[in-house]
């Protein structure tokens, strides 16, 4: 697959739902007693009409705690499966079941069992980018925000077997300096692309930004790289979750800040911190699979109850012990 077939000319922007649409999602949550979640990566409409916006551990904490007999979850596939392993009990639904993910379809639960024969007596470590079958297989997942934490809490005579990003994979092994981490060659086609040579060109035409850049994202190297050279100074080249981000951009004097990251943060970013300009790496960094999740999409979901997610009992049975420690780890918060 073609970059420009993951990372297509950003589309003319659709003209926003008007607030009949955003009544109406209200009543429909309420006559089903859902609860409405957004990923941070979603259309700007879709996070304004959502109960709760965030990351992937943010989410499944709310998820795992929710009083509602629905979760209507505004993300990809492998996030809304999260949510039914956390909530056997609770019906979980997908505005649109073809949102999927690249990143989780690098590896599969077949590759990652041949992968454990090799290393018989190593701890599983899967980002929560993975799908169900996968988390069936693993140990303890972690999110960007705790994966230093959760190969930190791990003896240090143990092999690691770290999936499926290698983007993510590379960080922890640099933060945690540990050598028995083997890593796993997968790949997020959308952030892979945001490259160094982008993120240099446009540090160099603002040298007076900070750099936001997401770990998952082909150019974290770079950002180092510009740090230590001097190009950037140091304390303004944040390898950071989508959380962190949010929390970064409260906190930050920067006048401007290049985001390296799925185009859809830049919404909560503006929102949290109106008075900075915050600027796309790369404006073409957009998911299609995120952006399935339309106003109308969602309007369907909420009156007919599509589409649902199931996830086999053995599974989910076989998943949520690994899910439930990547929630206990960290700090509140962070995540995907």
């Amino acid at each position: 697959m073609s970059l420009s077939e993951v990372l297509p000319v950003v589309a003319p922007v659709e003209q926003a739902p008007d607030a009949a649409w955003a009544d109406e999602v209200r009543a429909l949550a309420q006559r089903r007693n859902a609860v409405v979640l957004a990923h941070n990566y979603q259309l700007p409409a879709i996070q304004d009409v959502a109960d709760h916006v965030g990351d992937s551990l943010a989410l499944s904490r709310i998820a795992a705690d929710v009083d509602a007999d629905t979760i209507v979850f505004c993300g990809v596939h492998f996030m809304a499966e999260t949510a039914k392993i956390l909530a056997p009990e609770k019906t979980v639904l997908i505005p649109d079941a073809r949102a999927g993910c690249s990143l989780a379809d690098s590896i599969t639960a077949d590759e990652l069992r041949a992968w454990k024969a090799e290393h018989p007596a190593a701890v599983v470590v899967s980002y929560v980018n993975t799908t169900a079958a996968v988390k069936a297989e693993t140990d303890i997942c972690c999110t960007s925000s705790n994966a230093v934490e959760v190969v930190e809490s791990i003896p240090a005579d143990r092999e690691v077997l770290f999936l499926p990003d290698q983007f993510l994979g590379a960080h922890v092994r640099r933060v945690t300096g540990r050598e028995n981490m083997h890593v796993w060659a997968g790949e997020c086609h959308v952030h892979a692309g945001i490259n160094g040579a982008e993120l240099t060109a446009k540090a160099e035409a603002d040298p007076d930004a900070e750099l936001f850049v997401h770990p998952e994202c082909g150019c974290a190297t770079s950002a180092l790289y510009l740090a230590g050279a001097g190009a950037v100074p140091a304390d303004r080249v944040k390898i950071l979750s989508t959380g962190g981000m949010l929390d970064a951009a409260r906190r930050t004097r920067a006048r401007s800040v290049l985001v390296a990251t799925e185009v859809g943060m830049l919404h909560q970013l503006r929102r949290a911190a109106p008075e900075v300009d915050f600027r796309a790496v790369n404006d073409r960094a957009s998911c299609k699979y995120m952006k399935m999740i339309t106003p109308e999409a969602l309007l369907r979901s909420l009156r007919n109850g599509t589409d649902e997610v199931h996830v086999a009992p053995e599974l989910a049975a076989r998943g949520r012990a690994a899910v439930q420690r990547m929630i206990e780890i960290g700090q509140p918060g962070g995540g995907e």
